[in-house]
């Protein structure tokens, strides 16, 4: 790879973490473009997780002020979070890359109808408050996460709008604390799943020092100013794009 490459794949960081920090979504931009550039899939995976890592921590400081008040639930969930994450890492690892071709395709294109229905979730979630329907479960809401965060430690393309529906369902909270714990929970699970790539799989490290620079910085503008953007477009930006990737895993790889 050369500068135009390193380029692109740090903006394609940038977009990431600027996506994650607000919906959750961003493999869906820097995966493809690592695989466009010739990286394998399983490699290309690995290697994203790992340099969105920074991008996750630092969107969950931009949200710190949302974060009051909520030490006791992330103290609970972040353990089962952890767990998931490395469940879904050492599964990664002990598949064979012909299944990794087969079942990503699966699931990016039910993370893109996950894209497509998350301006639903608010109004969703806040009719259920109002209902009176919220509730919380701690163990139904544990079992929940761990499964989100082994499908997150696996591929993790919208992992956060599965969290963030999981949560808004069992918290009677607003939806900015809902992103704000969101963020917490999925940068420890790439965190941990990130160690298990790094001790026992092969990364491309350039590729991961150029998402890891770009998302760090994502992560904090997505924060700060994600929700000025226009939503729509971004939302069926990422479709278009998991479609193709699909696509190409399933028939070109």
């Amino acid at each position: 790879m050369g500068p135009a490459e390193w380029l692109a794949i740090f903006g394609a960081g940038v977009g990431a973490g600027g996506i994650d920090a607000v919906v959750g979504s961003g493999t869906l931009i820097t995966f493809p473009t690592l695989l466009a550039f010739g990286l394998p899939p399983v490699v290309a995976n690995v290697s994203n997780n790992i340099g969105l890592v920074p991008g996750n921590i630092s969107g969950a400081v931009g949200y710190r002020r949302e974060l009051a008040g909520q030490r006791g639930l992330l103290a609970r969930l972040g353990p089962v979070a952890g767990a998931g994450g490395l469940a879904g890492a050492a599964l990664l690892l002990s598949l064979p890359a012909a299944a990794f071709r087969l079942i990503v395709p699966v699931l990016i294109l039910i993370s893109c109808g996950l894209v497509l229905i998350d301006p639903r979730i608010g109004p969703w979630l806040a009719a259920r408050r109002e209902g009176g329907r919220a509730r919380h479960s701690s163990l139904v809401l544990g079992a929940a996460i761990f499964l989100s965060s082994a499908y997150g430690g696996y591929f993790g393309a919208a992992q956060g709008v599965l969290v963030i529906g999981l949560l808004g369902m069992f918290l009677d909270e607003d939806l900015q604390h809902v992103d704000a714990a969101k963020n917490v929970l999925v940068a420890i699970v790439n965190a941990i799943a990130a160690l298990v790539f790094v001790l026992f799989a092969h990364v491309a490290w350039v590729a991961v020092l150029l998402i890891a620079a770009g998302s760090t910085i994502g992560g904090l503008l997505g924060a700060r100013y994600g929700r000025r953007l226009p939503s729509a477009a971004l939302r069926w930006l990422i479709v278009v794009v998991g479609v193709i990737v699909s696509v190409r895993l399933l028939f070109f790889s």
